[in-house]
């Protein structure tokens, strides 16, 4: 039981730092290659980011149920009562994760590991965007982990990869992600000024999905 305890936090470690490191690497990338054109560092970020989470889910999944994202595991705790200590190991796990994943992507292009962004992402829409982007990934992952928890990794990967695109902040959706890309002044990057009003807006959007969609409520 203790070694799967620790299977599942070093799952979610390594399943968060190379999520961001995806995401991170794939915006400095496209951004390079892309000679200008936002649309096509874009392309690049948001494919590379869905093939990433098909991965990372499929792998991890048995291990920790590949959350990688502390809004998850909170709704996972909010469904399923696991213990309290745990859902503070998944989320100390992801945080650290976070973070050595940023580093080892600033670093894979050789940059300071850390480096406060400068990438305005402020005003309402940007806000609304989030609490859409989440609300809307905490319901696939409820509705679909249900009813067609084979087909979790795709449904998952394809959302964000959408997401990226029919939303306004390009779907962060993920504290732990959030306060990471604040660490890196490249194309995924945010400004820390704008990292609280992402997250409060991912946690309303998480909690209704949690609310409407919970085990004894819609489905």
């Amino acid at each position: 039981m203790k070694t799967a305890a620790n299977q599942a936090i070093l799952a979610e470690f390594l399943g968060t730092a190379f999520l961001v490191a995806a995401v991170v690497g794939s915006g400095i990338m496209g951004e390079r290659l892309a000679n200008g054109n936002a649309a096509v560092a874009l392309l690049a970020n948001s494919i590379a980011t869905g093939a990433m989470l098909v991965v990372l889910i499929v792998t991890f999944g048995p291990l920790s149920g590949a959350h990688f994202n502390p809004l998850v595991t909170l709704v996972m705790a909010y469904e399923n009562g696991p213990p309290r200590r745990e859902v503070f190991q998944y989320l100390g796990s992801q945080g650290a994760g976070a973070l050595v994943g940023v580093a080892g992507a600033n670093v894979m292009f050789g940059l300071a590991p850390f480096s406060f962004s400068q990438h305005i992402r402020s005003g309402g829409a940007q806000a609304f965007s989030e609490f859409i982007a989440t609300f809307g990934l905490l319901t696939v992952i409820l509705v679909c982990g249900k009813v067609r928890q084979t087909s979790l990794p795709f449904v998952v990967a394809c959302y964000i990869t959408a997401a990226y695109w029919f939303t306004a902040s390009t779907s962060f959706a993920n504290p732990a992600v959030t306060l990471a890309r604040a660490l890196t002044d490249t194309f995924s990057g945010i400004r820390p000024l704008d990292v609280p009003v992402f997250i409060l807006a991912q946690a309303v959007g998480g909690a209704l999905a949690a609310y409407v969609f919970r085990s004894k409520g819609a489905i």
